[in-house]
């Protein structure tokens, strides 16, 4: 790790340092810092002015500062002579609380305190499209059910490799790559860390695959749901709690039927309570209904939840129990924000833990197929809007992450919402013109 990010410079020929963060809405801001002036700057922070970023400021508010993180610092692979530091916030000498990497490490304390070092790994899909967005970048990727489609997979085969040795090289240690349900869909797995490095590295992955496909002539997309007909793409979470050394897995309990602790079901509980509430965290975009609760795709299936419940090993559900000592959200997508998809998890988990919620019993039906068949479930938001609220009134999410920010996040996203419903769609025009 580097600490002294001025020697790390002179050490790795670094001339350049981005110093990064992550907005309220998820995009990623940066200053382009010459290794000259990156003392000063790991000292000070570089400098930006929050209204200019999805973060809740006006022009009257001052100065605010991105400390650069070193612990963070990667070599950007397909252009060492750059590396990219993520940063926290700060105004005025305090942090700034509508900082996602804050409020994260916010939470990461709170785990903390009772003695819980939270580890969790990410499944980020994509896809590839044409340079101009406005199709597939393989007119050849048309099968029905192109999942672990060899043929497409080795089509693609230069972007791809170049992304996963990337990340062999920063020794993130990936261990499989695979053309997704959707034509054109891919997903790249690399292990399982301590949840702050999953959320930068998560951060870092999507530049990464975007730039390295842009090098190559195409478009990576995160979109939840680009393509009515196809797969959308998630983001599942998969998360376990380790002692503060973080050698000893809290979350396992091998007499268990499952594999999982009394620790484990509390804090899943939390997950299920907090799943609708959160849901504009874990969910952010319009376009991430799409996803949810969607018609069936050209393939058979969405692989996507349709409400919040939780099985075995068993993928129509919103929580799958794939093994022992750990679970998997279904719920996020592409479009999650890193850094509150972590924040989130840990702030529902936790509460789960206090109050001792319990999950109940898990359902084993296809939840596609025999959903009727239950009697009471709670279903997940039907929209953004109807999400927004939700997490307006979550008593969980304000007593975890405080007013200032959950007011935020609120107003920013409605003023989202706004800006989509007075677009006049094409639907619109096709069905209501004549009428």
């Amino acid at each position: 790790m580097a600490k002294d990010l001025a020697a790390a410079a002179k050490a790795k020929n670094i001339k350049y340092f981005l110093i990064s963060f992550v907005d309220l809405l998820g995009q990623l801001r940066a200053k382009l810092v010459p290794a000259s002036a990156i003392r000063g700057m790991q000292k000070n922070g570089a400098g930006f002015a929050g209204f200019a970023a999805w973060l809740d400021m006006t022009p009257a508010h001052p100065d605010m500062f991105a400390i650069p993180d070193p612990d963070s610092l990667i070599q950007l692979p397909w252009k060492p002579e750059v590396a990219w530091l993520a940063a926290d916030l700060w105004m005025d000498g305090k942090p700034v609380e509508a900082s996602p990497r804050v409020a994260l490490k916010r939470q990461i304390a709170a785990a903390a305190k009772k003695g819980y070092r939270v580890k969790t790994g990410v499944e980020c899909e994509f896809f590839l499209i044409n340079a101009s967005g406005d199709g597939l970048s393989d007119d050849r990727d048309k099968e029905e059910k192109p999942c672990y489609d060899q043929a497409a997979l080795m089509r693609r085969y230069e972007v791809i490799s170049e992304i996963c040795d990337s990340m062999l090289s920063l020794g993130w240690n990936p261990y499989q790559n695979d053309h997704e349900d959707g034509n054109g869909q891919f997903e790249m797995n690399w292990d399982y860390s301590d949840c702050l490095t999953t959320a930068d590295r998560h951060t870092f992955f999507k530049f990464m695959t975007k730039s390295i496909a842009e090098n190559h002539g195409y478009r990576a997309t995160f979109m939840p749901k680009p393509f009515g007909h196809l797969t959308g793409s998630g983001c599942h979470a998969h998360v376990s709690v380790w002692d503060k050394t973080g050698k000893k897995n809290l979350f396992l309990n091998k007499r268990d039927e499952m594999g999982l602790s009394k620790l484990a079901y509390q804090f899943m509980a939390g997950v299920l309570h907090s799943a609708d509430s959160m849901a504009a965290m874990f969910i952010p975009t319009v376009n991430s209904y799409k996803r949810i609760d969607a018609a069936v795709t050209s393939s058979g299936a969405t692989w996507s939840p349709n409400a919040i419940t939780y099985s075995g090993n068993n993928r129509t559900h919103m929580v799958r129990i794939p093994d022992q000592g750990r679970f998997e959200i279904r719920l996020m997508d592409g479009a999650t924000n890193p850094y509150l998809l972590q924040a989130a998890v840990i702030a529902a988990g936790l509460d789960g833990v206090a109050n001792k919620r319990d999950p109940g019993k898990r359902v084993d039906l296809n939840m596609y197929t025999e959903r009727h068949k239950l009697r009471k479930v709670r279903m997940l938001p039907a929209n953004l809007l109807d999400a927004i609220r939700l997490l307006d009134s979550s008593k969980v999410a304000r007593t975890a992450f405080g007013d200032e920010f959950i007011d935020s996040y609120v107003k920013l996203k409605h003023e989202e919402w706004l800006r989509f419903t007075r677009d006049i769609s094409q639907w619109e025009s096709e069905h209501t013109l004549d009428c």
